[in-house]
């Protein structure tokens, strides 16, 4: 952040707090949160432990870190802890592991005031030969994005980049219901879905020590990850969805019918019955998804509707900005006056 925004920014008190979900990162947190202070002297740094069985909390604690604990195992619960406990105008997340770069953390600080945008996410960059990104992870982040891409028409590059800078006004209108890994995902659907401004901006990704091991699965946690995509894409573009479905069905009803219709037509019998009744049965299910459709899609625009008030309701950080440099005027002016 440049000199001045970094007078901006304590002038009016804008609170950064840096949030850091754990899960046996003993050997690194240290060293992370003491690169997190050195980025960002002014802000809080949370931990918050999740279960770990090495020496994660001992560690944190003496490095000065604020240190929290969250007994349901996963990231999505650590998350939705850490956005419901921490008050502040600026929220930095990122992984305990040591793979993501603090340096870069006031750079996105700036364009997120400067734009005035609800969230910046971290490109992960990494060199051709490097561990740090493995082939399957790689794979399966790249299909995924194309696939959120896809279906919501967005322009992210990495949908599951796990270091992130965001709003208030962001963080306190999602509704956590993420478990795990999919909490990334679910953050940037949930910034697709209210139209909200965001960035991405590159960030060296760092090749984790061999003292840590990674705690995500990349088939089983894939597969989670897609299905929380394709549930998403339901529940915020449900006519769309069911018109898909719908479809299908169609498609298949008329590839079992048409030759029941046909033979009938030439002999005046219909000698497969049941082929007739399924084909029957699939047109009345894609006409009952099709108003099914129609009336969720309803639904999901009242939802939406109801989730952008609420973003809508809290201060911007412009406002905070605002507001307080207005009171510090007051505040000097009452001063000067005083006898």
């Amino acid at each position: 952040m440049q000199p001045g925004n970094q007078n901006i920014s304590r002038s009016v008190s804008l609170k950064t707090a840096v949030l850091l979900p754990c899960h046996n990162e003993g050997p690194v947190i240290a060293q992370v949160i003491k690169t997190f202070r050195a980025a960002l002297p002014q802000a809080d740094i949370y931990v918050y432990d999740n279960n770990s069985t090495d020496d994660t909390v001992a560690n944190a604690s003496a490095a000065g870190a604020i240190v929290r604990h969250e007994p349901m195992q996963g990231k999505g619960h650590v998350v939705r802890r850490m956005f419901a406990d921490v008050e502040a105008n600026i929220y930095v997340l990122a992984d305990g592991d040591g793979t993501y770069d603090a340096g870069i953390a006031p750079r996105m600080i700036e364009l997120l005031l400067k734009e005035n945008l609800d969230m910046v996410v971290g490109i992960r960059a990494h060199e051709r030969n490097s561990r740090s990104y493995r082939f399957g992870h790689l794979f399966g982040n790249r299909f995924l994005t194309a696939t959120v891409s896809k279906l919501f028409r967005s322009r992210f590059h990495d949908i599951l980049s796990g270091y992130r800078v965001m709003s208030r006004r962001l963080v306190k209108s999602f509704p956590a219901l993420a478990s795990g890994f999919e909490i990334e995902a679910m953050l940037t659907i949930h910034t697709l879905d209210l139209r909200l401004p965001y960035a991405e901006i590159e960030c060296p990704y760092f090749e984790r020590q061999e003292s840590t091991t990674s705690k995500l699965n990349t088939v089983r946690d894939g597969i989670r990850i897609l299905g929380t995509i394709m549930l998403l894409y339901k529940e915020f573009h449900p006519f769309r969805f069911f018109c898909y479905l719908s479809g299908l069905l169609v498609l298949t009803s008329l590839a079992l019918g048409i030759p029941v219709a046909i033979e009938y037509l030439e002999t005046g019998l219909v000698p497969r019955v049941p082929t007739a009744i399924l084909a029957t049965g699939l047109m009345v299910l894609a006409g009952i998804g099709l108003t099914c459709g129609l009336i969720l899609d309803s639904v999901s625009r009242e939802r939406r509707e109801i989730k952008r008030l609420h973003y809508q309701s809290l201060p911007s950080i412009q406002e905070v900005i605002a507001e307080s440099a207005a009171r510090l005027g007051t505040s000097s002016t009452a001063l000067r006056n005083k006898p």
